[in-house]
């Protein structure tokens, strides 16, 4: 089999951080950005976010709620209430309570891998219309960033994006989560970034010890020699680009930044240490540096693993702490964190967070207060130009074995599909309708009978 450049890129890329650079500089010497920019931060949170103990009801629900839930259930008293809604955060998500109430905080209510309208008639009547291998990690990481339910992908929803936005939106593709599918393209590939330090591989820099610049002659020798073959020649070429990007991407990420200052604790002004506020942080200065790499279109995904909580997932009187608890509490304060930097560079109206994972968890908690793998799953949106006190989709009924739950542990058929969620986002970030289908294979089953993506933002 020949392979062209173009094939040889897609299998190396996400490989590593030098792979991965040809985004950076396919995007670096086109113009500046506008006040047409716009940012997408997609966060994954591997393993399995428990949603349901993300966003609470607080009306007649909530005595549903508890009797569901059993041993992870979480107390009215414990709650952080919302504004004007019939729902509230986790008590660990006190830091996103001001966004809420400043109109950048939107929820997105029991969305998950659809291939067409289900119900849990159809569910039972119509295997064939089910998505494939749920409540698997894996396949179900491939569901949401690859966004086929019943077929293999190799390639993602952001990768694809970038493909048909480069050539008129100079977009940058950057990963702060190491190679993931959502940001494998067919014709572009993901810069790969560190969440700590500098990207450290010999052979960055021009200058250093003998045998460093003896590299780099190397190097530099097969890229200018045409007597080679093609596919030495374009390897040489996009490993030279790649030093020249590295040293950009360093600057901006190896420098000292007003914008880490807002990544804090807001009860005790301590520095947030996480990983994935330390990403977030990354995300803040690549976006802030957003006319020095010519970009008006940025694509990022972060996560934040250690959702997979079989057991242990709650304790306290109030199940408002424990394992889980932690790790909301870590994502809401990066989450702000991340939202007044973008405020503080008046880019908050231009970025738009949102939250992803594998999968829901079961509703109703297990003997060792954890939760199963489920499906469908409340999700959160962060961003200045979000629809204020807006809240999509629809909460399941709250019943074990009730009219949304599959099996009698609470699995819910989810309301509100990817597509209708992401594709929301999407559109927002300047995909056209043209590109719409390309971008998500399956979106003539999402934009029609009633169907399409959710209003997440201001009119």
């Amino acid at each position: 089999m020949t392979l062209s450049r173009r094939d040889f890129t897609r299998l190396v890329a996400g490989t590593g951080a030098l792979a991965a650079m040809g985004q950076l500089g396919r995007t670096s010497a086109m113009a500046a950005p506008n006040g047409n920019y716009r940012a997408m931060v997609g966060v994954f949170l591997f393993g399995g976010n428990d949603g349901w103990n993300m966003v609470i009801p607080t009306d007649a629900r909530h005595a549903a709620y508890l009797a569901s839930r059993g041993s992870v259930g979480v107390k009215a008293p414990a709650l952080t209430p919302l504004t004007n809604a019939a729902y509230a955060l986790h008590p660990s998500m006190a830091a996103l309570r001001p966004l809420w109430d400043e109109g950048s905080l939107a929820l997105v209510l029991n969305a998950g891998t659809l291939f067409a309208p289900l119900t849990k008639s159809t569910w039972q009547s119509r295997p064939d219309l089910r998505p494939t291998n749920l409540m698997s990690h894996s396949d179900e990481q491939a569901h949401w960033q690859g966004l086929r339910a019943r077929d293999v992908s190799v390639d993602g929803f952001m990768g694809r994006m970038t493909d048909r936005m480069a050539a008129t939106a100079t977009p940058s593709m950057i990963s702060l989560a190491g190679s993931n599918l959502a940001t494998i393209g067919r014709t572009s590939a993901a810069l790969v970034l560190p969440s700590t330090g500098t990207l450290n591989r010999s052979g960055y820099s021009a200058g250093g010890s003998a045998a460093n610049q003896a590299k780099n002659a190397a190097i530099d020798l097969l890229a200018n020699g045409g007597g080679y073959g093609a596919m030495t020649e374009a390897t040489a070429r996009d490993i030279v680009g790649s030093y020249g990007q590295a040293v950009t991407a360093n600057a901006i990420i190896g420098a000292a930044s007003a914008l880490d200052g807002y990544f804090v604790n807001p009860d005790t002004g301590a520095a947030l240490t996480s990983d994935v506020a330390r990403q977030l942080m990354r995300v803040a200065r690549m976006i802030a540096a957003r006319s020095t790499l010519g970009h008006d279109r940025q694509t990022f995904l972060v996560s934040q693993g250690g959702f997979d909580n079989h057991s242990g997932q709650v304790g306290g009187g109030n199940n408002d702490t424990g394992t889980h608890a932690n790790l909301l509490r870590e994502l809401a304060m990066a989450l702000a964190g991340f939202h007044r930097a973008m405020q503080s560079i008046g880019m908050a109206e231009n970025v738009t967070a949102f939250t992803m994972s594998d999968f829901g968890r079961t509703f109703k908690g297990n003997a060792q207060n954890g939760t199963d793998h489920a499906w469908g799953s409340n999700h959160l949106v962060v961003g200045g130009n979000v629809a204020p006190g807006g809240i999509f989709g629809a909460y399941p009924d709250p019943v074990i074995g009730g009219a949304n739950d599959i099996s009698n542990e609470g699995r819910f058929v989810p309301a509100v599909a990817q597509e209708e969620y992401i594709g929301a986002i999407a559109r927002w970030h300047g995909v056209s309708d043209a590109d719409m289908p390309y971008v998500f294979p399956n979106w003539s089953t999402w934009s029609s009978g009633g169907r399409g993506p959710l209003g997440l933002f201001r009119a």
